[in-house]
């Protein structure tokens, strides 16, 4: 496994890993790697013929200076569990690389990036777009993997991806789970015990959902089921609930006739944890 650190030394690897018509996919990471981002490398590998895992705790996307100071980080840990997996190359660049000093250019999704999650975190898809720009411009992958936990994040991503006419495919990867339902996060390892027991609220609502949207019901009654189950939650504090079109994220009304997906961002403490799940009739 190669390790690059500059933007050449990255580019001079996919070239050579290219050759013969290789082809490259490409797994974007902030490190913290658990479970989930072992199956996306995992997905890639299966697409590609060499597969790349970037590390890169992209400071555009935080909301919050104390966010991202206490982001996890043990790059250490995450190399090992790269190197065992079989990852050809980890792209592993400073700030300094990605955003060059007096840099000014930013990618944003003008209506993807500012509706649902994007309303409780301003700004945060227009750093994940910027971010995912400059690394496909470095990698130059022909095939992405992106996780469905983060849901909006992959339409923004596709959308982008379209829009910009990227030569770029994207596969997305279904969401991993703890034994106990959980959605696998790095933020997961900054809950508190308690909050970590709390935590599992919001998969159990997801699962609720589903069983009532199977019988029979609009997305009002659905609506106020999942506020209702998360505020009995008493650590769990709702702070986003969307209930869109699947691919275009439009708001649904009425009786549910179709799929629909249910995005929940809800605060422990001080963290945030996201959960999704695209539920059909």
């Amino acid at each position: 496994m190669k390790i690059c650190r500059t933007v050449n030394d990255m580019r001079a690897a996919t070239r050579a890993a290219k050759q013969d018509g290789r082809t490259l996919g490409f797994v974007p990471t902030m490190g913290a790697l658990h479970d989930g981002h072992m199956s996306l490398v995992a997905q890639a590998q299966q697409a590609a013929d060499v597969v790349v895992v970037s590390i890169f705790v992209n400071p555009t996307q935080f909301n919050r200076a104390t966010d991202l100071d206490s982001y996890p980080r043990d790059d250490a840990r995450d190399l090992a569990l790269l190197e065992a997996a079989g990852v050809d190359l980890v792209f592993l660049p400073d700030v300094e690389t990605i955003y060059p000093p007096g840099h000014e250019t930013i990618v944003e999704t003008t209506r993807l990036a500012n509706i649902l999650h994007g309303a409780v975190r301003p700004g945060h898809f227009r750093g994940v777009t910027s971010v995912v720009t400059r690394l496909f411009n470095i990698v130059q992958p022909d095939v992405a993997v992106f996780g469905e936990k983060d849901y909006q994040q992959l339409q923004v991503i596709k959308r982008m991806v379209s829009d910009l006419h990227m030569p770029v495919d994207i596969l997305s990867g279904p969401t991993c789970r703890e034994a106990d339902g959980l959605a696998m996060s790095s933020r997961n390892q900054r809950l508190s015990p308690e909050d970590r027991a709390a935590a599992v609220v919001l998969s159990q609502t997801l699962n609720a959902a589903a069983a009532l949207v199977k019988s029979g019901t609009t997305v009002e009654a659905l609506r106020d089921m999942i506020a209702n189950a998360i505020d009995a939650e008493p650590r769990a504090n709702l702070q986003g609930l969307d209930t869109v079109t699947p691919d275009t994220l439009e708001n649904l009304h009425g009786p549910i006739t179709g799929p629909i997906a249910i995005m929940l961002s809800v605060q422990f403490s001080d963290v945030l944890l996201l959960d999704q799940k695209v539920l059909t009739p």
